[in-house]
């Protein structure tokens, strides 16, 4: 079955999950939480993974750090991978490490030729520790670094042909960044080359609490809002259908809420399908 709109699956959500039948619904995790030699997590998913596509997005290999990916994870990924034999595997465009410490957040970075190497070299070794290609996910930005030398959508597409790594859009965190640094969402999305485009993200955000700051936060914790679903129509109406992912990590509502978002994805996905798919 095609893989049209899925969600991030939540563990409190496995019995209705395992019991639903929306036409091309599929599931995304985190990969660390399931990175794990048994358990009942691990055991949900895999059930899970017995009757639905399933995308593992990953939040710790810190793409674009000098540090390369740690090979214990990397195994760890691999084995997880080897297990659930998901639809696809995807991390973030961002920094995370250094000097042995882990930091929490995607961390932003200039844009430059160097930079286009080392985060170059590190997809390439996270794709053969794995046997497989990943997808590399757009950043929220929050900060207009200085320094760079080439704008996202010229990076990412570099990377691509570099490593024939895929691209994850995340529409959501377009529009935050385009809110934060002053720019067109609109032209960020009509400069990503569609031949590169795996999946695509979907989620909420929510004005920073420090109103003086003006930010928006991607804070997956609310509602798709009606600028974001504007963008992901005018991003399919020029790339055509790319399986979809409906994003909710915090303020978790009932499963059928999530369905009901999941749903209206589905549709605008089936509105620009081939007569014969």
């Amino acid at each position: 079955m095609t893989m049209t709109a899925g969600l991030g699956f939540k563990l409190e959500h496995l019995d209705e999950a395992l019991t639903a039948r929306n036409p091309g619904l599929w599931f995304e995790v985190h990969a660390e939480n399931y990175m794990v030699d048994g358990g009942p997590r691990l055991r949900a998913l895999v059930a899970l993974a017995e009757r639905f596509a399933i995308s593992l997005h990953g939040v710790g290999l810190s793409l674009a750090s000098v540090e390369p990916p740690a090979e214990d994870h990397l195994r760890r990924l691999r084995a997880l991978a080897d297990l659930i034999r998901p639809a696809a595997i995807s991390d973030h465009l961002a920094w995370q490490k250094w000097e042995g410490a882990h930091h929490s957040d995607f961390l932003p970075f200039p844009r430059t030729g160097q930079a286009l190497d080392i985060t170059a070299g590190n997809v390439a070794r996270v794709q053969d520790a794995l046997g497989r290609t990943i997808m590399v996910e757009n950043p929220s930005l929050y900060i207009d670094l200085p320094g760079h030398e080439l704008d996202e959508a010229t990076f990412l597409s570099e990377l691509a042909r570099r490593t024939g790594c895929g691209l994850l859009v995340d529409v959501n965190n377009i529009y935050v960044s385009a809110a934060n640094l002053r720019f067109s969402p609109e032209a960020r999305v009509d400069a990503i080359p569609a031949s590169i485009v795996g999946e695509i993200h979907l989620a909420g955000h929510r004005p920073d609490p420090d109103t003086e700051s003006g930010l928006l936060i991607d804070s997956h914790d609310a509602p798709v809002s009606d600028p974001v679903w504007l963008l992901y129509q005018r991003l399919i109406d020029r790339v055509g259908p790319r399986p979809t992912l409906i994003e909710r990590d915090d303020e978790i509502p009932p499963f059928q809420e999530l369905i009901l978002e999941r749903d209206r994805a589905h549709r605008l996905l089936e509105q620009r399908m081939p007569i014969d798919a």
